[in-house]
């Protein structure tokens, strides 16, 4: 039987799934560590598009 924890914040969810995946099946935690070490360093940039884009809007009703 699988125990499936209630998530947490994004970054647990993450350390969760790392952590506790490598355990279980180390070949896919290799590839979903890829994958959210390029969703972490873009992070930022989707951060900034969407301030720009928040504000565009305001911009245009002023």
């Amino acid at each position: 039987m699988i125990l499936i924890l209630p998530l947490r914040e994004v970054t647990s969810v993450h350390k969760d799934v790392s952590e506790r995946l490598r355990k279980i099946n180390p070949k896919l935690a290799k590839e979903v560590r890829v994958i959210l070490d390029e969703n972490k360093a873009e992070r930022h940039m989707r951060g900034g598009m969407a301030t720009k884009l928040k504000y565009s809007h305001l911009k245009e009703k002023s």
